[in-house]
């Protein structure tokens, strides 16, 4: 599970004012969350989609390279004179020249014999002479008869040049139509697989600090929790994300320790930029269901009074979505030096409104969803934010 929040350069001033982190009017930069159904594949099933489309594309790719090697060898080897349909052409073609000839011979023949026949004197001569037409008249008919069969026999060597040619695009035909086929298939699945990874805002999923007092005095433990409250129709796997902060002047010194339990012991909770603010994911959250994390704060003494403030989110995941966003709360309170009065602990701090996510497409800039995580830590590299621990 990898959810991502939509960050931009707005957020990095907003983390470290005590107003609200983003305006509500960037709410449509997330999807809104698409209604499950029994035939809504899976994200895990959108993957092997993918990735089988990527397999197929590939093979056709490799089977286009072959084809187009292998009709350019065909074509040429087509046009050799040795190939047995091109030299049955020639073979044909010559002998087609030869009957055209011979028939163009008995047609002179037949032309010359009819003069004779009509400058016969006699009836012996014209006997004679009719005799030598007929005779013509008759090898005419059959260099007609021949040069008719021989064009036939031309034609048709022709048209079996020409038709294996044309199974040779027709092949390649096939192997380009299954290359574009492969990548429409691959895009629609790519499609498919990016927009089941979009960042979807749900807002039953809540993260919430309980009894964190508006005042904390240095030197003290502050006893609170959080809850987790799926408040959703779908199970989620959650991952809490709770970040302090101290607005000291020294960089350099840490002044606060904060802790969560796992049930059995305390665990830090690491806000620097080496670590991930995330507490491990909390799994299979049904529907409706609550979860309740003990934690402890302390502030050391040498810290200054100054102002602090506390985040928390839950960035989730389930079947179908990998990236679900639940609001962002934000909670401000003022740290006091230890020889003043701390807030009563049954009045917790105001927590700000949900956080709405912004999307920034400058190059060079944070234009990409974040996890509440990558929110603080990209705050820290605009210099918004200083570790604490």
């Amino acid at each position: 599970m990898n959810p991502r929040r939509t960050l931009a350069t707005a957020l990095v001033a907003a983390v470290t004012a005590p107003a609200v982190l983003l305006s509500a009017g960037s709410a449509s930069a997330v999807a809104k969350p698409p209604a499950q159904t029994q035939q809504k594949p899976t994200y895990v099933e959108l993957q092997k989609a993918a990735q089988e489309a990527q397999r197929v594309y590939r093979e056709a790719v490799a089977a286009h390279a072959l084809g187009q090697n292998k009709v350019d060898a065909d074509m040429a080897a087509l046009d050799q004179d040795s190939h047995p349909l091109k030299a049955a052409v020639l073979a044909a073609e010559k002998a087609a020249t030869a009957a055209a000839a011979a028939k163009t011979a008995a047609d002179k023949a037949v032309a010359e014999a009819r003069a004779g026949l009509d400058a016969a004197k006699n009836e012996a001569e014209k006997a004679e002479a009719q005799k030598v037409l007929r005779a013509a008249e008759a090898d005419a008919a059959k260099a007609a008869e021949a040069a008719a069969d021989a064009d036939a026999k031309s034609k048709a060597a022709r048209t079996a040049l020409d038709d294996a040619r044309v199974a040779v695009l027709r092949e390649w035909n096939e192997v380009t139509n299954a290359l574009a086929a492969a990548l429409k298939a691959k895009q629609a699945a790519d499609s498919a697989l990016a927009a089941a990874g979009e960042c979807v805002r749900v807002q039953g999923l809540t993260v919430l600090a309980n009894k964190l007092p508006a005042k904390v005095v240095t030197g003290t433990t502050v006893n609170f929790s959080f809850t987790v409250a799926n408040g959703t129709d779908r199970t989620l796997q959650v991952r809490p994300l709770v970040f302090f902060r101290l607005e000291a002047q020294n960089q350099s010194q840490h002044f606060m320790k904060v802790e969560w339990s796992d049930g059995s012991r305390w665990q830090p909770l690491y806000s620097d930029a080496e670590h991930d603010e995330h507490l491990p994911a909390m799994k299979d959250v049904k529907p409706g269901a609550r979860t309740d994390v003990k934690m402890r704060m302390v502030i050391e003494k040498g810290a200054p009074g100054t102002k602090a403030f506390a985040l928390f989110a839950g960035d989730a995941g389930d079947d179908y979505n990998p990236c679900l966003i639940g609001p962002m709360k934000r909670y401000d309170f003022a740290v006091l030096r230890a020889a003043a009065k701390p807030g009563k602990p049954g009045k917790p701090g105001k927590p700000g409104k949900a956080a709405e996510a912004v999307k920034v497409g400058k190059a060079g800039s944070l234009g990409q969803y974040a996890t509440a995580a990558e929110v603080v830590s990209a705050a820290r590299r605009h210099g918004g934010i200083r570790g604490t621990h």
